[in-house]
C-alpha cells in the first residue's frame, strides 16, 4: 500500500511536523507499506520530496536552496516566505528538491495519506476537507473533531456545556484587543477580578507550547506584553538593539524572528511588510537615525483569539486514546510529565533528557481509573476518531481538569503517541499499522465511494494474517545504549534510532541493550521491554531497569486492547527487562553495535571486552578509540604528523589544588582571552564555553574541578546553564584558542562524516563525504543546536565558495585532508570529524582540526545521515555498511590470529 506522508506545512510547528513525517516514513512497516514523502511548503504546495532531503535537520536546511537564495541572505537562515521569490521562483525552488503536485494528483501517487501536519492548516480540517474532496483515505480524525481540535477557545466553551472540569477562562477576540487601549485595561480589570495570580495566557489555536506564558504581576503593562505576545505582537526597544555588541545584534534579530521564541517573521509594521531579517536590522538603524525610540512588530502569522486561562497548580498529564475493536475508546496508560518550569515549553517536549516522563502517572490507582475515564468519555464526545492526545492536570485537592484534546500527536520517536502504546506491547512500526488500519474502518464507515477503501482494507488484512505465521531466520544484533556519561540522554536517542531503524528492514533481529554501572562501578546490561526503550531520559530508564513492575492499572488496559496486541503486536513480545552478562549476551548476539557517546562507550574499554569474547562491534578498534576520546591527546597526534590545530593547553586538576595561582598563570602565558574551555573527553557540546576574562575562567575551573557530583546553584548561575543542563565533574580538561580568519577571504567551520570499506586485498577504503558548514548562534554549537528539532543549522554541501567549480575543488582539497588525518588516527567502520577552514585569496586553504568522534551521534537528525544521503545511503542502508565492515574486520582479525 502506498502512504502518502503529509508532513511540514504552514504552521509554527512545521519542523516538529517535519522531525514527525520522517519518524513515520522510517518506522512504516516495509513488508507492508510503501512510504512516499509529501512535503507541504509554506505556501501550501505539495511537494513530493527526494528522500534524501528527510534528514536534514531543519527544512531551512534544504528549502529554500542555495540555488534560489541570494548572497545577501547567507548571513541568515530563512523560510522561503522571506525570500519574496516569484512563482516561476518558487516553481524553481520546488523542482530542485522534488516534484510539484496538483492535490487531484495525489490519487493517482499514493493510496491512503498518513497525517504528520500540526497546527493551523493541518489539524484544523483544512486538509481532511481536501482529501475528502478527492476521496482519499486518511490517518486519524474528519473535518469536524478536526475543526473542534484545534480550537482551544471552542474546545473550553463545549466541555463546559458537557460537565467536564476545566480551568476558569476568559477568551479575548483579536479585534477587540487591537482596537484601543482602554479595551485592553478593560480586560485588564476584568481578569484581575476574576483570577489569582498566576494565570496562563496562551494562543487560541497553537500547539507545542508555543505562544504561553504565565502572567505572575499585576501589572498593566506587563499584561499587554504577555498578552502582545500570545499575538505575536511584539514591541521593541530600539536602543536595547543599538547598544548590543555587532556580533550580539544578528543573535537578537534572530530571536525576534523565530518562530517558536520569537513572534514569527514576516511582519507588518506601519505600513510596510517586513520579509527578511536582514530587512528588519536595516528598519532598526532606520528607526535610531531618525530619532525613534521604539517599534511595534505584527507577525503576520498571528491568532484569531487569546486565552487567559487559571494557573492549576498541580500534576501535568497527557493520555492517548485510540479506538478499539467496535470504536470504543481506550486510553493507554497516562504519563505525568515531570518538568523543571512551570511550562512544559519547546525546548523540554522535544530535546532528549530535559524533562521526565512517568507512565502511568504516579497517582492512587483510582485516580488514575478516574481519568481514564475521563478522557475515553471526552474523546466519545467530542466525536474524535482512530486516535486522539488529550491533556490534563490533577490538583493538590485530587480535582481533575481536562485541557486542549489534540487530533494529532507530536511523533518524534519518543513521543506520548509511541510512548504510551509500548506500554500495551506495540513497537512504533506496529502502532502505526494500527492506526492505518483503524483510519481505514473509519473512512470506509463515511465514505461515499467504499469499494477502494475496502480493496485496500482486505488486502491489509490478508497481510497481516499471512505475516502472523511467517518466521525469517534474522542476524542477532544488540543495539547498546545510555551509560552514565553527561551524554547518556542523546545516547538513548542515537541508540533507539539505530534499533528501530535496523528492526524495520527486515533483514536484522535487534535487541535493546541498556548500559548502566552497580555500586562497585561494573557494567551492567539489561535487555529492555519496548515500553523502556521509548523513554527519553536515561536516568529513568536505568531506574526503571532495576526496579521493575507492571502497574494494575497497565494489565488492565492490556486485557482490555486485547484486539490491538494480538492483532498487531509480536506474539512473543517481552514485558519486562531482563539483566544479563556480556558472557550471556556474547550467546545471544551475531554483533553488537555501540551506541554509547563518551566514556564508557568510545574509549575503547567495551571494544576490547567485545574483542576478547568475539564479537564483531562497530566503529574503531581499541587503540584508535583510546585516542580520539582524549581530544588534548588527539591533537597532539595530529600535530606531529603536521596537522594544523588550535593552539592548546591541559588543565590538570591536582595542579588546581596545589597551585591554583600558577594553573591560571600558565593557562594565560599560553592561550589568550578569548579562550574556548571543553572537558577533553566528553563531546554533544557538553560544558563548552567561550570563556572572556580570568573571573570566567575561575569559575570555569571551580566547576569542573569541584568535589561534590551535584553542581551547586550559584555555580549554574555563574555559569549561564539552561534548565537540566548537565556540567560534569573532571580531572582534566582542555583550554584551546578562539579560531579565527587570520587573514582568510573565507572563514567557516564545517562537520564531516566518513565510511569505510573493507576491500576484498584487506586493504581499508576511505569515503569522505561532503562536509556541512555548520551555523552556531553564539559562536558555540549548543546542545539545542545539535538536537532540537528545527533548531540546528548546517549546510551541505557547505559554502566553501560561490563559484561552483571553485567550491567542488576547495571541497576536494578539504576531504583529502580530513582523510589523511583518519588513516593516522586509524579510524574505522565510520566517524566525524570538526575542523575549522580557512580559504584564502591565492586559493590555498588551511584545516584547523577541533576533534575526531569515533561514536558520533545517529539521531535521526543527525547530520552524518544528510551526508550519507548525498552519497546514496539511506539510513539504514549506511547502517548496514557499518555492520558489514565490522563483521569483515572481525572475520579478518580471527583469520590474522589463526594464522
Amino acid at each position: 500500500m502506498r502512504i502518502g506522508i503529509l508532513f511540514g506545512g504552514r504552521s509554527r510547528e512545521r519542523e516538529i511536523s517535519f522531525a514527525g513525517g520522517r519518524t513515520v516514513y522510517d518506522l512504516l512497516d516495509k513488508s507492508y507499506f510503501e512510504p512516499v514523502p509529501i512535503f507541504v511548503d509554506s505556501f501550501g504546495n505539495f511537494v513530493e520530496l527526494n528522500w534524501q532531503y528527510l534528514y536534514k535537520g531543519s527544512i531551512r536546511d534544504f528549502y529554500p536552496p542555495l540555488s534560489v537564495s541570494k548572497k545577501a541572505d547567507n548571513q541568515y537562515q530563512v523560510y522561503i516566505e522571506s525570500l519574496q521569490l516569484s512563482s516561476e521562483e518558487i516553481d524553481k525552488a520546488i523542482s530542485s528538491v522534488g516534484r510539484k503536485i496538483a492535490p487531484e494528483e495525489l490519487k493517482n501517487l499514493v493510496d491512503f495519506v498518513f497525517l504528520a501536519l500540526h497546527g493551523p492548516y493541518g489539524e484544523d480540517g483544512s486538509i481532511q476537507g481536501i482529501l475528502d474532496f478527492y476521496d482519499i483515505p486518511y490517518s486519524g480524525s474528519g473535518i469536524l473533531p478536526s475543526a473542534i481540535g484545534i480550537n482551544k477557545s471552542i474546545q473550553k466553551q463545549l466541555m463546559l456545556d458537557m460537565g467536564i472540569n476545566v480551568a476558569r477562562s476568559i477568551t479575548i477576540d483579536r479585534s477587540q484587543w487591537l482596537s484601543n487601549s482602554q479595551i485592553r485595561k478593560e480586560f485588564f480589570t476584568k481578569i484581575r477580578e476574576e483570577f489569582e495570580l498566576p494565570v496562563v495566557i496562551k494562543s487560541s489555536t497553537q500547539g507545542s507550547s508555543i505562544g504561553v506564558s504565565i502572567f505572575k504581576e499585576w501589572d498593566f503593562d506587563l499584561f499587554e506584553e504577555a498578552v502582545n505576545k500570545s499575538y505575536f505582537i511584539s514591541k521593541i526597544d530600539i536602543d536595547n538593539w543599538v547598544n548590543l555588541q555587532p556580533e550580539d545584534r544578528k543573535l537578537y534579530i534572530q530571536q525576534i524572528c523565530d518562530i517558536y521564541i520569537g513572534i514569527g517573521i514576516p511582519f507588518l509594521t506601519g505600513d510596510e511588510v517586513l520579509y527578511h531579517p536582514s530587512r528588519l536590522e536595516e528598519k532598526f538603524q532606520e528607526l535610531f537615525e531618525s530619532g525613534h525610540k521604539t517599534v511595534t512588530l505584527y507577525s503576520l502569522q498571528t491568532e484569531p483569539a487569546v486565552l487567559i486561562e487559571e494557573f492549576i497548580d498541580g500534576k501535568e498529564f497527557s493520555c492517548i486514546v485510540v479506538e478499539g475493536e467496535n470504536g470504543e475508546p481506550i486510553a493507554l496508560p497516562p504519563t505525568e510529565i515531570i518538568k523543571q518550569s512551570a511550562i512544559f515549553d519547546y525546548r523540554a517536549k522535544y530535546l532528549p533528557g530535559i524533562s521526565r516522563k512517568i507512565t502511568p502517572i504516579h497517582l492512587p490507582e483510582d485516580k488514575i481509573n478516574e481519568i481514564i475515564s475521563l478522557c475515553e468519555d471526552l474523546y466519545a464526545k467530542l466525536h474524535f476518531d482512530v486516535y486522539a492526545r488529550i491533556d490534563g492536570l490533577i490538583n493538590k485537592e485530587g480535582k481533575i481538569f481536562l485541557n486542549d484534546p489534540n487530533t494529532t500527536s507530536g511523533m518524534l520517536p519518543s513521543s506520548f503517541f509511541f510512548h504510551q502504546a509500548a506500554e500495551i506491547g506495540l513497537s512504533p512500526s506496529q502502532f502505526l499499522t494500527f492506526i492505518i488500519h483503524k483510519s481505514l474502518q473509519k473512512r470506509l464507515s463515511f465514505s461515499h465511494k467504499a469499494h477502494s477503501i475496502n480493496h485496500l482494507l482486505s488486502k491489509l488484512n490478508d497481510n497481516l494474517s499471512l505475516s502472523k505465521g511467517v518466521l525469517k531466520e534474522k542476524m542477532n544484533v544488540a543495539v547498546i545504549f545510555g551509560g552514565y556519561s553527561s551524554e547518556r540522554h542523546i545516547s538513548v536517542e542515537s541508540g533507539r534510532n539505530v534499533f528501530e531503524k535496523i528492526s524495520s528492514s527486515g533483514k536484522y533481529k535487534a535487541i535493546p541493550v541498556f548500559l548502566a554501572r552497580n555500586n562497585t562501578g561494573d557494567f551492567e546490561f539489561y535487555i529492555l521491554p519496548m515500553s523502556l526503550l521509548l523513554k527519553d531520559n536515561a536516568d529513568d530508564i536505568r531506574e526503571k531497569s532495576a526496579h521493575y513492575k507492571i502497574e494494575p492499572v497497565i494489565d488492565r488496559i492490556i486485557q482490555k486492547a486485547n484486539y490491538l496486541t494480538t492483532t498487531f503486536a509480536s506474539s512473543d513480545y517481552q514485558f519486562y527487562p531482563i539483566k544479563v552478562s556480556l558472557e550471556e549476551l556474547a550467546q545471544m548476539v551475531d554483533f553488537v553495535f555501540i551506541g554509547l557517546h563518551g566514556r564508557p562507550g568510545e574509549d575503547g574499554h567495551l571494544q576490547k571486552l567485545l574483542e576478547d569474547r568475539n564479537i564483531p562491534y562497530n566503529g574503531s578498534g581499541v587503540q584508535s578509540s583510546q585516542t580520539t576520546i582524549n581530544k588534548y591527546l588527539t591533537n597532539e597526534i595530529l600535530k606531529e604528523n603536521g596537522f594544523l590545530i588550535p593552539n592548546h593547553f591541559l588543565a590538570v586538576k591536582d595542579k588546581w589544588v596545589n597551585n591554583p595561582h600558577g594553573l591560571i598563570e600558565e593557562i594565560e602565558n599560553n592561550i589568550s582571552y578569548p579562550l574556548i574551555a571543553k572537558p577533553s573527553d566528553d563531546g554533544c557540546s557538553s560544558a563548552v564555553k567561550k570563556i572572556k576574562s580570568r573571573d570566567e575562567l575561575l569559575v570555569f575551573i571551580d566547576a569542573m574541578f569541584r568535589e561534590i557530583e551535584e553542581l551547586p546553584a550559584i555555580m549554574r548561575e555563574n555559569l549561564d546553564l539552561n534548565t537540566n543542563e548537565e556540567f560534569p565533574q573532571k580531572d582534566y580538561f582542555v583550554v584551546e584558542e578562539l579560531i579565527g580568519a587570520n587573514g582568510a577571504d573565507h572563514f567557516l567551520e564545517i562537520t564531516c562524516g566518513l565510511l569505510t570499506t573493507l576491500e576484498q586485498n584487506g586493504n581499508i577504503r576511505y569515503e569522505i563525504f561532503e562536509p556541512s558548514e555548520a551555523l552556531a548562534q553564539k559562536g558555540i554549537l549548543s546542545l539545542e543546536e545539535k538536537f532540537l528539532a528545527g533548531e540546528g543549522q548546517n549546510i551541505t554541501p557547505a559554502r566553501f565558495s560561490y563559484n561552483k567549480e571553485d567550491n567542488k575543488a576547495v571541497s576536494l582539497q578539504v576531504r583529502k585532508e580530513l582523510e589523511k588525518a583518519a588513516k593516522v588516527l586509524n579510524i574505522e567502520g565510520y566517524s566525524r570529524i570538526d575542523a575549522f577552514v580557512r580559504i584564502f585569496t591565492d586559493k590555498s586553504i588551511e584545516v584547523v582540526f577541533i576533534e575526531v568522534n569515533s561514536l558520533p551521534g545517529l539521531t535521526p537528525a543527525t547530520v552524518i545521515f544528510h551526508q550519507a544521503a548525498i552519497n546514496g545511503y539511506k539510513p539504514f542502508e549506511f547502517l548496514d555498511h557499518i555492520i558489514n565492515y565490522g563483521i569483515a574486520k572481525s572475520k579478518k582479525s580471527e583469520f590474522i590470529r589463526q594464522n
